[in-house]
């Protein structure tokens, strides 16, 4: 089938286009630029790449028709924010695609209130990006109940990989916090550190949506979690990697009004996002319907991200 990705030179496309390819599939890239992926494969020979700038063409109005003139079978939207943006697409799209996914974040549950977290679960959001989020999956399975919308959405946790830095045991992205694991030295952490964060491989992300693809009667109309199969506690993660770096755990903890005082803006509120939603979800409907198996676990995925950035930067640790 014919796949138009829609931001598909990033995190997740950087795994997802090997993998439409191999599965058969005549891959078209939509993005404002050709940027390059984060890891070469030959299968990228094989895209055909269109420069839309998304931003610009919603101004003007026609950021869908231009992705209907493309006339792809399955369009994949992974730069979606605002449910305007949604809904300017997907109306444009209506009786035109044979398959539309769109991916969503766990960010969407907000405050939960059993973990691990399933699909059904009330929808709490908060912030910003959280609310939006949860307004474009209800637009979208809405449309898909009124209009026979063939809508899917996948809902990532924090995705990590090869390229860019995972959220580290302090909630943030500084990645002086893995350093200092690496080399033995204390590093504190708010709370008790049993707030808990849920990282997932980019491949993985990828994985989950060709085969959302391929099992389209089960997914369509549906939402689904796409997280490693189990979410670490910050305390439980920070000690993981010190044993990783050899070390042993050096960690010390404040109350929340104590440990933001010692941080910068950016990463007290980025701690803040994290442990106030202390994502854990529930991959079983994913299992189930779609045959998604996660291959890496959280700190599988961590482990490899650190090291590539250690490696990137010349640091060194005993």
């Amino acid at each position: 089938m014919k796949v138009i990705l829609i931001g598909g030179t990033g995190h997740i496309g950087t795994y997802l286009v090997p993998k439409l390819v191999e599965a058969g599939h005549d891959v078209v890239c939509v993005s404002r630029q050709q940027s390059q992926p984060y890891a070469d494969h030959e299968a990228w020979q094989s895209v055909e790449f269109v420069g839309i700038d998304r931003e610009k063409s919603e101004e003007h109005g026609d950021f869908g028709a231009q992705i209907v003139s493309l006339n792809g079978e399955v369009v994949i939207d992974l730069i979606c924010f605002t449910p305007q943006s949604a809904q300017h697409l997907a109306e444009n799209l209506k009786g035109k695609v044979r398959h539309f996914l769109h991916c969503g974040t766990m960010w969407v549950h907000g405050h939960t209130v059993q973990v691990p977290t399933t699909e059904s679960a009330e929808r709490n959001p908060f912030g910003t990006y959280g609310i939006n989020k949860a307004k474009i999956e209800a637009y979208l399975l809405n449309f898909h109940k009124e209009y026979g919308f063939p809508v899917t959405i996948l809902h990532p946790g924090h995705i990590t990989g090869p390229g860019w830095l995972p959220v580290n045991p302090a909630g943030n992205l500084n990645p002086e916090v893995f350093l200092r694991l690496a080399q033995g030295e204390e590093i504190t952490l708010p709370n008790l550190g049993m707030e808990t964060v849920h990282h997932v491989h980019a491949d993985d992300v990828a994985q989950a949506f060709v085969k959302a693809i391929a099992n389209r009667e089960s997914a369509i109309g549906e939402s689904f979690h796409v997280d490693s199969e189990q979410a670490l506690t910050l305390r439980g993660y920070a000690e993981e990697m010190a044993k990783l770096f050899g070390q042993v755990p050096q960690l010390r903890f404040q109350p929340w009004e104590v440990w933001q005082k010692s941080v910068s803006e950016r990463d007290r509120e980025l701690t803040w996002d994290h442990i106030a939603h202390s994502p854990c979800g529930s991959i079983e409907k994913a299992r189930k319907l779609l045959g998604y198996q996660p291959k890496y676990s959280s700190l599988q995925a961590v482990q490899e991200a650190v090291e590539h950035y250690f490696q990137k930067e010349g640091i060194h640790y005993p």
